[in-house]
């Protein structure tokens, strides 16, 4: 049985997890890891790349297996946006770590993100932002040990409160 001692990530793009992630990991003085540059590494790829090569739920599929391999003791784990929609990888955060949704509202996230294709974003044909928003925030809620309102508030204010999990 793994230490439940990792914090794990979840939540739209843009919502600030990669970010939070490293001012947390350095607050706490442990390891940072973000899979979506695992995803990258191990497949020596883009995540734009994997997606155009294997499409959007073939891209789930490699993003479920890598998240799932994750073994990590004291660390922070920034997580891809479309994670929640691998049932093996968020069942085995939920065993090594304490799952956090950083919420923020679909104008906000609209507002952050660039280029969604660029970022690797998995939008299916004619799939607005809008939409994988409201499909997808009821998954990040169902995963969720903790729901943090990230609105209007600072990196190192989420950090903070961050800190307090034990």
């Amino acid at each position: 049985m793994a230490e439940k001692n990792n914090i794990i990530l979840i939540g739209m793009p843009g919502a600030g997890k990669s970010t939070v992630g490293v001012v947390l990991a350095k607050k706490r003085g442990c390891r940072f890891l973000d899979s979506d540059l695992l995803i990258q590494e191990k497949y020596d790829a883009l995540l734009h790349e994997l997606i155009a090569e294997y499409g959007t739920e073939g891209f789930w599929k490699i993003e479920e297996k890598v998240n799932a391999s994750i073994w990590a003791k004291r660390t922070v784990i920034a997580t891809g946006g479309s994670v929640i929609y691998g049932p093996a990888a968020m069942a085995h955060f939920k065993e090594i770590g304490t799952i956090v949704y950083l919420k923020l509202s679909c104008g906000t996230i609209k507002e952050r993100l660039g280029d969604l294709n660029e970022r690797g974003v998995t939008l299916r044909e004619g799939q607005t932002l809008e939409d994988l928003y409201l499909e997808r925030v009821p998954l990040y809620e169902k995963y969720a040990d903790i729901i943090l309102d990230c609105e209007k508030k600072r990196i190192r204010d989420i950090a903070e409160e961050l800190c307090k999990i034990r």
